[in-house]
This record gives structure tokens, C-alpha cells and sequence, in this order.
């Protein structure tokens, strides 16, 4: 790793430790917000689906005109960043959850033109040795997304400074990407709007089922997110410790080990390859998912060990997916390629993040979360089919190697 490429990789990973942080920064405050406004936990939980669905849409109208292969890294994101910002301070003007839920799906638009050219740009800058450097990249993305648990929790803040907080952060970090992060030697090739090959991107049977495999991964991984800190703050309340500022440290810390299982996955990906790595942590995180109900009673640091091994597992599988999506798409549309794939995850994610607190509501914490087991279950079964359809052939040495995607 040359010394440039790894001062590009360490400032884009600090800078989107503050981009992402308006992803679930409405999530953060929920328990105010439904304090405030009176919401259900149903009518809570649009606020995060309407963030992926405005992901959705944005990921689609970059997708569709190819915008992530036509236009530099450094200035979508650094563009999109202010949006992003913009409109996550929009949630102070909000006074219920139809204006909320508003401008929390432009917010996510915006969120769209940062996550995968961020991914992209940071291959430009290798040709060996991607696994770990990417896995360091959405590790930060992970650790980013529960940093406003972090600023929650800090001395049990206002929602409305929490707010404020992520979209100063997010607008700084917009900042430095332009002013400090470059393209690297190796750019994907340019590609000319021709909405039309972004059809052929799915016509691989490899590339389906590695998309296949992400679908089952998303199935799980936004709604535990989502929904973490309500399940622990449930199971401090009846032992007299109803404390949010420790449950939003407990759900920060899910996030950290997230990050974590990120870089760790990158480099077993590297080693041991892609599919093995990802049924590995599918596996972990499936049954964190069918047993972590039945420690709603326990201790609550158990609780907090477990919710550590589910947040390190149902992210580790991560790096994979995208990474052989890379490996086998038409490299002119590889932004295109991630861009897709995550609108086909995102769009996923919003019936699990309903899914969840229904579940709460009709059967209670207890089983909750084993509905997104199956998620991860059947993720192992695309893994598998995909190991038969390459031959299990080694992790290839050149830009393939990467890991990217949460």
C-alpha cells in the first residue's frame, strides 16, 4: 500500500465517520420524538423507512443515468453531503411525523450520492490489497451510522442538539472529502449515459445470486439496527434501569463492533474467500437473530455481549457481496452495479423495519427479531449456489478483491 493510498483511505474513512451520521440520527431520538409527538411505535419506525426509500429513489435516478460513472467521486459526494445535511436539519421544522417523514426521505436521497461513490472512489486507489481496505472504509460507514447513539447519549441531550450535531457533521465531513481525498491511479473507465446497460448488469448468474445474497443480508441487518436500542431499553426497564443514556451507549457499541466485524470480514474474504466468509457470519448472525429474545430477561450485560456478537456478525458478511459484484460486472458500470444493488437492498429493508415492531406489539421482544432470521438463512443457501457456480475459485488478486457495502 503506497503511502498516498493509505492517506486517502484513513482521511475517507475519518470524514464518513461524519457523513453518514444523518442516517440514523432520527432513529437515535425516536424515544423523544415519540414522547413529544405521540407517536406509535409503528408511526416511529417511518422515520427510518422513509430514510431507506428516499435511498431508494436517489440510488435509482443515479442508477438510471448512470450519474456515479459519469461524474468525479469527490464532487458527488461532496455535493450530496450538503444536501444531506440540509435536510436532516429539516426534521427541526418538522411538528409530526408526515413533515418527518418528508424530509427524512430526502435525506436519505442525498445519502444515495454519498455511500457508493465512496465505495468506488477508494478502489480507484488499488490493485491488490482492497479486502481490508475496504473493510476499514464500512466499518466506518458502520461506526458512522450509530454515531448519533453516541451523541444521544451524551448527558441525555436534547433531540433537536442530536439533530443539529449529525448535520453540522455530515456538512464537515462533505468538506474535507473535497478539500483532502483524491482519485486514485487505477479509475473505473468513464461510461456515457446509456441507461439500457444497467439491464445487463443482472444477466450474470454469478451477479444475481451474489445480489440474491445481499437481498438476505439487508433482510436482517437495517432492522436490527433500527431497532436495538428499543429492544435493550425494554429489558432495562423492568429491573428499575429504564436509562436511555445507557442503552444508547450499548446500541453505540453494537455499531463499533460492527465496525469491527467489517474490517475482520474484508480480511477473511481476502483469505479464505468470499462465499465461505459471508456463511460463516450468516450463520453467527441467524442464530443471534432466533436466540437473543430469550436473553430479554438476562442480566443486561449479558444482553450487551450478545448484542456485540449479533452487531459484529450481521455486518462481517458485508464486505462480500459487493465485492463479487465488482469482480463480475461490466467495469465501465461498476458505480451503476453498486448503486443497483443497494436500491434492490434498501428497498428490502423497509418491510423488516415495519416487520420488527409488529412482531414486538403482537408477540413481545421476546420474539421479535427471529423473523429476520430467515434472512440470513437463506443468504447462506445463495452463497452456497454461487460457491458450485464459480468453483470456488481463490480470491482474484487485482480490484476484485474488494469488500464493500453495508
Amino acid at each position: 500500500m503506497s503511502r498516498a493510498a493509505r492517506r486517502n483511505l484513513c482521511t475517507l474513512a475519518l470524514t464518513l465517520l461524519l457523513l453518514k451520521s444523518t442516517w440514523f440520527s432520527a432513529s437515535a431520538v425516536i424515544p423523544q420524538l415519540r414522547a413529544e409527538w405521540g407517536l406509535s411505535a409503528g408511526a416511529a419506525g417511518w422515520l427510518t423507512i422513509c430514510v431507506q426509500w428516499g435511498f431508494v429513489a436517489g440510488a435509482l435516478v443515479s442508477a438510471a443515468t448512470s450519474l456515479p460513472d459519469r461524474m468525479a467521486p469527490v464532487r458527488l459526494i461532496f455535493v450530496s453531503a450538503l444536501g444531506a445535511a440540509v435536510a436532516n436539519a429539516a426534521l427541526l421544522a418538522a411538528d409530526g411525523v408526515v413533515v418527518a417523514s418528508m424530509v427524512r426521505f430526502a435525506t436519505g436521497f442525498f445519502i444515495a450520492g454519498v455511500y457508493p461513490p465512496a465505495l468506488k472512489l477508494v478502489a480507484t486507489w488499488y490493485r491488490t490489497g482492497l479486502g481490508a481496505a475496504m473493510g476499514l472504509l464500512v466499518g466506518a460507514l458502520t461506526v458512522s451510522s450509530g454515531a448519533p447513539h453516541l451523541v444521544n447519549g451524551l448527558g441525555g441531550l436534547d433531540w433537536h442538539t442530536v439533530i443539529w450535531a449529525t448535520s453540522v457533521l455530515t456538512a464537515l465531513g462533505g468538506t474535507i472529502v473535497v478539500v483532502a481525498v483524491r482519485e486514485g491511479p487505477y479509475p473505473f473507465p468513464r461510461a456515457r449515459l446509456e441507461p439500457r446497460l444497467v439491464g445487463r448488469l443482472l444477466a450474470d448468474r454469478g451477479t444475481r445470486l451474489a445480489v440474491v445474497g445481499y437481498l438476505c443480508h439487508m433482510w436482517e441487518l437495517y432492522a436490527m439496527w433500527s431497532w436495538f436500542l428499543l429492544f435493550y431499553s425494554a429489558a432495562l426497564r423492568p429491573r428499575g434501569l429504564d436509562d436511555s443514556a445507557l442503552a444508547a451507549y450499548v446500541t453505540f457499541a453494537v455499531f463499533v463492533a460492527g465496525g469491527v466485524g467489517n474490517y475482520v470480514g474484508g480480511v477473511l474474504g481476502d483469505r479464505f474467500g468470499r462465499e465461505r466468509a459471508a456463511i460463516w457470519m450468516m450463520a453467527g448472525s441467524a442464530a443471534c437473530a432466533l436466540l437473543i429474545g430469550s436473553l430479554l430477561h438476562a442480566p443486561p450485560w449479558v444482553l450487551a455481549l450478545a448484542g456485540l456478537l449479533w452487531g459484529f456478525t450481521v455486518v462481517a458478511d458485508s464486505p462480500q457481496f459487493s465485492a463479487l459484484v465488482t469482480e463480475l460486472a461490466d467495469q465501465r458500470l461498476v458505480g451503476s452495479a453498486l448503486t443497483v444493488q443497494m436500491a434492490c437492498g434498501f428497498t428490502l429493508t423497509g418491510v423488516t423495519i415495519w416487520l420488527v415492531p409488529a412482531a414486538a406489539d403482537a408477540v413481545g421482544w421476546q420474539w421479535a427479531f427471529t423473523v429476520l432470521a430467515p434472512g440470513p438463512l437463506c443468504g447462506i443457501v445463495a452463497m452456497r449456489l454461487l460457491t458450485r457456480h464459480r468453483g470456488a475459485p481463490p480470491p482474484p488478486p487485482g480490484r476484485g478483491a474488494a469488500g464493500v457495502g453495508t
